[in-house]
């Protein structure tokens, strides 16, 4: 709302997490340079130390993500990365899950569940391959403070899977402060003495906050003085104490509250009312309310009551609808019945179902992936009929895309529903439409029916093997090489320009595919944990639509 007020382009403070926000302060790099020092010797570096725990503590909304984001686009190839962003797991779970993440297949058993001795000899021969193979492997566990005793009891005995020159395994813990504590404790001190670095990330300070403010309000396209008082800067670090992920809120809401007062800047009274809005106790004292305030409380109340009336009675504007366009301002009574319409027209999102279990599913699934396709197709607004689903016509700039490499966090991170091919044991796969995904669940379409399961279960029968739609930017061809030009790099170009922040290039020239632009494409792919090759295939080009907001169908992320 308040966004053309202060000449913005986008919402500066979503606490979303957007690459293109990505501000590095110097505690946050102090922070990688551990994490980077502690696995520095998994590849075999000279002088590494190979094995043992990384450890990276740090208060809610510090920055931990963004620390583990930079440190996974830095991991070397030939690395093998497993990653667990939920560890409320049992011992079993948590080696199944860890076999999973590294695409570990278990030899066959004379029973039909595997037991901890399966997963860990599964685990030890693929290390030891790797480690023939001149690979590494990392497992980094997020939230690590909520793992039980008795799993991190089976993590230290992990890191003994070792050769006679090193250890096979090196596993990162990331985690709130309460993991430091957990650690203290006697019954894990074996544990504790096998940390081999350590860092506990500390709030930003002042100066760094406001370069945080400002760097954030740049990305979001503002040009000129700061919209905020040099004190009210300073109170602003004071309220959130440092911490990016307060300073978000309290910042996105001070905005709103100067908009909604007139103002061009925003003063200490304005940061001391969003703080008790947005912290309550925690915030300051709500301000006594200025003369503004209860002009701006009457026209608000004018305002729901016409939004309500359009609503209903859209045909016969009555005399309240009058009345509320004459006493708001211009701009606010013509955005009452465009919000109205919106409300009424925007379709309601059913609540999810319980959880299920997946093999009970399985047989309602198709075996024919041409079928899984043309379920997908309604959500990119295109009626397949028949005909192959992959030729949808030159109506329709969309192609398919099929790949047998994506991982969880990329799934997240593409955030559009996908067709995942799961694999029962029969040696026939199934395919399965995903349509919604949150930390512990999935949700899948098959037929006109929604199901929930659980997301151990699904990555349990997935082994990365999905397709999906995505629309290919105009003269795009997939032997884009050195030298090319055409309207899909000028596009290519143009896109990335946004996300840097940089200058847009004319329309007048026109761009070309060359080492320079390989190397903004290679940033782009590295902060999204994609291979950096350079070559803007498929894959680069969805993961720009979700960084720039495309329309586009996007994945269910959080349970309704």
């Amino acid at each position: 709302m308040y966004s053309q007020h202060f000449g913005l382009t986008q919402d500066p403070f979503s606490i979303a997490p957007d690459p293109r926000y990505l501000f590095m302060s110097e505690r946050h790099r102090e922070a990688l340079a551990h994490l980077l020092y502690g696995v520095s010797g998994t590849g075999g570096t000279a002088g590494g130390t190979g094995g043992g725990f990384v450890l990276l503590t740090g208060d809610i909304g510090t920055g931990k993500t963004t620390v583990c984001r930079c440190f996974l686009e830095q991991i070397p190839a030939g690395c093998h990365v497993a990653y667990i962003f939920n560890p409320k797991l049992t011992v079993a779970e948590l080696l199944q899950t860890i076999c999973e993440e590294f695409h570990i297949a278990l030899a066959p058993s004379a029973s039909n569940t595997p037991t901890v001795k399966d997963y860990i000899d599964a685990l030890n021969a693929f290390l030891l391959q790797s480690h023939a193979a001149g690979q590494s492997s990392v497992l980094i566990i997020d939230e690590a403070q909520n793992l039980a005793p008795d799993v991190l009891e089976q993590l230290r005995l992990l890191t003994n899977l070792e050769t006679n020159e090193r250890k096979l395994l090196q596993i990162v813990l990331i985690g709130q402060p309460e993991l430091r504590a957990m650690l203290e404790r006697p019954d894990l001190e074996q544990l504790a003495q096998r940390v081999i670095a350590r860092f506990h990330l500390e709030a930003l300070t002042d100066a760094e906050s406001t370069q945080y403010i400002r760097h954030r309000l740049a990305v979001a396209g503002h040009t000129g003085a700061l919209p905020f008082e040099k004190k009210s800067l300073q109170r602003i670090h004071r309220l959130a104490q440092g911490v990016p992920r307060r300073i978000n809120l309290l910042c996105g809401r001070a905005l709103l509250g100067a908009w909604a007062n007139g103002l061009e800047r925003v003063d200490n009274w304005v940061v001391d009312k969003a703080a008790a809005e947005v912290f309550g106790h925690e915030g300051a004292r709500p301000p006594a309310l200025r003369p503004t305030t209860y002009a701006l409380g009457g026209v608000l109340i004018v305002l729901v009551l016409a939004a309500w009336w359009l609503a209903w009675n859209p045909p016969q504007p009555t005399p309240l609808a009058m009345l509320a366009a004459s006493r708001v301002p211009q701009t606010a009574a013509s955005a009452a019945p465009r919000l109205a319409a919106s409300a009424a027209q925007r379709p309601l999102v059913p609540a999810l179902p319980a959880l299920e279990e997946l093999d009970g599913l399985l047989e309602h699934m198709p075996a024919d992936i041409k079928l899984a396709w043309r379920a997908l197709a309604p959500a990119w607004d295109i009626d397949v009929g028949d005909a192959d689903p992959c030729l949808v016509g030159p109506a329709q700039p969309l192609q398919c895309y099929r790949s047998s490499k994506l991982t969880l966090p990329l799934l997240r991170q593409l955030g559009r529903p996908v067709v995942l091919a799961l694999e029962p044991g029969n040696g026939a796969p199934v395919y399965a439409l995903l349509v919604g995904l949150d930390e512990q669940s999935a949700t899948l379409r098959i037929g006109k029916e929604l199901h929930r399961v659980r997301l151990v279960a699904l990555a349990r029968l997935w082994r990365g093997d999905f397709a999906t739609y995505w629309r290919a930017p105009a003269g795009y061809s997939a032997d884009l090489a050195d030298g090319s030009s055409g309207p899909a790099v000028d596009e290519l170009a143009r896109r990335l320009s946004r996300l840097d922040g940089a200058p847009l290039p004319s329309s007048s020239t026109p761009q070309t595919l060359d080492a320079a632009l390989r190397e903004r494409v290679r940033a782009f792919q590295r902060s999204q944990g994609i291979a950096p090759d350079g070559r803007p295939g498929p894959m680069t080009f969805m993961q720009i639509d979700s960084a720039t907001g495309t329309t586009g169908p996007r994945l269910q992320t959080e349970p309704r």
